[in-house]
């Protein structure tokens, strides 16, 4: 496997703030608003540590076992975010390596995550994972149980849901990846003030569609390729 030069990650660190702020612009926003995530999946921890120098402050997982890895080998801080699926038997590496899981989409999960926080005496931030796009294999609660977990959530001490996060279609059509991350922000307007959740934080858009997620509301984007850039494997982008 090899990777494009780590030379790159610092011009791409700023071309990718440039068009966050032109998104932001277009949309009557302040790119301020917007945290960006940088997708460190399969990324070393020498590419980590160059982006984190660049300017990112916040790295995002898919995998308890990456992170767990990686983590002790980065230099610089980050808030670091577990953004790909949870089993339950994880929970409590979850809890120990991340300070944002953004992918809870059960009251099993949300418990698990709760009890191993409890064990640890820290709250745990986390956001709800929203299927907005109706595909199954995104994960994510559908939105009208959205209430139902809300509630559930709201009785557990050591977990604060500070906002959503969902995965938009995948589509050639862009109509079609708008309506995801609109639904997405139509539900927390609607429950914002469900319980003592605030859903403040919006996680959707990633490196393909992140400028129409922000035109949408996105206050945390999730990328990787547009900062890393693409992975080549055995001669092939992947």
């Amino acid at each position: 496997m090899k990777w494009l030069s780590m030379d790159h990650i610092p011009r791409n660190w700023l071309e990718l703030n440039e068009r966050v702020a032109v998104a932001a612009k277009r949309a009557g926003r302040s790119a301020a608003e917007i945290t960006i995530v940088a997708v460190t999946k399969t990324r070393s921890a020498e590419q980590v540590s160059a982006a984190l120098a660049a300017g990112v402050t916040d790295v995002g997982e898919n995998r308890t076992q990456e992170a767990e890895g990686k983590r002790g080998k980065v230099h610089g801080a980050a808030r670091w975010h577990l953004i790909g699926q949870l089993q339950r038997n994880k929970a409590g590496r979850a809890v120990d390596l991340f300070d944002v899981v953004q992918s809870v989409d059960s009251s099993r999960l949300a418990d698990a995550l709760n009890r191993r926080a409890a064990e640890s005496e820290r709250c745990l931030e986390m956001l709800l994972q929203v299927n907005t796009s109706g595909a199954g294999h995104q994960g994510g609660v559908e939105p009208d149980q959205l209430p139902v977990l809300l509630d559930h959530v709201a009785d557990l001490e050591h977990l604060r849901v500070s906002g959503l996060m969902t995965i938009a279609a995948h589509s050639d059509n862009k109509e079609d990846v708008r309506g995801c991350f609109r639904r997405l922000y139509g539900l927390a307007q609607e429950h914002r003030h469900h319980g003592p959740s605030c859903l403040d934080a919006l996680s959707m858009g990633m490196s393909g569609d992140f400028e129409i997620a922000i035109e949408e509301g996105a206050t945390m984007i999730r990328v990787g390729t547009v900062l890393f850039g693409e992975r080549v494997i055995d001669g092939k982008t992947a």
